[in-house]
């Protein structure tokens, strides 16, 4: 079912792309003929390892009693063997300019352009998500309006953004019919040269900033979200930030942040990009106006 969903499987085509054979450059699903070799065996011995009070991060929010929870967390896991494993990533190595493409009868062709972004403990990555508020996360964002409001190129087109250990991605999704591909990237291509050179001016940044901020606190009515967050931090060894802490951080992004952030991860040069549709010859033509070499590319 994945398989046959373009739209998502392009996301994996990009990460090959960006990482290679790194782990990151791996579907998190996995593939069909590893899964369908796992014995028995060898799934009871992962969860063995794996499954273990070390490596157990337990969150809560709401109406709880923290040493409540504690000691019954305590007494649900003393009898449990196990502790935590090492884990040290390694950070993945510097990759080339590459490009992918996945060959399928599709009606649209489903486009990814994305590079290497920020890690997870960057403190750029506050900076990092208010630049992407003004290129592509929201409605009012410019590719939005460039590609679907404007031209009518595109229904589908957003930038995005995650973060790792070590490593972060940063990249764009666009989704339009092969007739509207070359000038929908052309157009793409236009605007990533415009922002990584002039970067964003002091209206986009406050209303992008306010945009984030007002997302940020609508987030925290949800008390699963909060879980998660708390979780999230600590699984990920950061800081466990107040609201008001992180709403700071945002508050300080400049203007020189997200201009010196776009010309360094979305500069069409440091891109790769990854496609899926009926036609790589058209596609990889299509690519030309953002780089000659990323079209040329392996």
């Amino acid at each position: 079912m994945y398989e046959d969903d373009p739209q998502d499987k392009v996301f994996d085509v990009l990460g090959e792309a960006v990482f290679g054979a790194h782990p990151l450059g791996r579907a998190i699903i996995g593939r069909a003929p590893i899964i369908r070799s796992v014995a028995p065996d060898a799934l009871r011995s992962f969860h063995v390892r794996r499954y273990v009070p070390g490596n157990v991060v337990i969150a809560a929010a709401g109406s709880v009693d923290h040493d409540a929870l504690c000691a019954l967390a305590s007494e649900v896991l003393s009898d449990r063997a196990g502790s935590a494993l090492p884990v040290d990533p390694a950070a993945p190595p510097a990759t080339q300019m590459t490009t992918r493409f996945v060959t399928k009868p599709t009606e649209q062709v489903h486009v990814c352009l994305g590079g290497r972004g920020v890690a997870r403990d960057d403190d750029r990555r506050y900076a990092l998500r208010v630049l992407d508020t003004i290129l592509g996360a929201t409605s009012s964002s410019r590719l939005f309006q460039e590609v679907r409001e404007r031209r009518g190129l595109a229904y589908a087109v957003y930038s995005f953004s995650a973060h790792y250990a070590h490593a972060g991605q940063v990249g764009l999704y666009l989704g339009t019919r092969g007739d509207n591909l070359a000038e929908s990237l052309r157009v793409v291509g236009a605007e990533l040269e415009r922002f990584a050179g002039e970067g964003a001016t002091e209206e986009e940044l406050e209303r992008a900033k306010d945009n984030v901020k007002g997302r940020i606190v609508l987030s925290l009515e949800s008390t699963s979200a909060r879980m998660n967050r708390l979780g999230s931090s600590v699984l990920a060894g950061l800081p466990l930030l107040t609201v008001d802490e992180v709403l700071e951080r945002v508050e300080t992004v400049s203007l020189e942040d997200v201009r010196a952030l776009a010309a360094e991860y979305f500069a069409p040069a440091s891109l790769s990009a990854a496609g899926i549709g009926p036609d790589e010859e058209a596609f990889r033509a299509a690519l030309t106006p953002i780089s000659p070499a990323l079209a040329e590319a392996a």
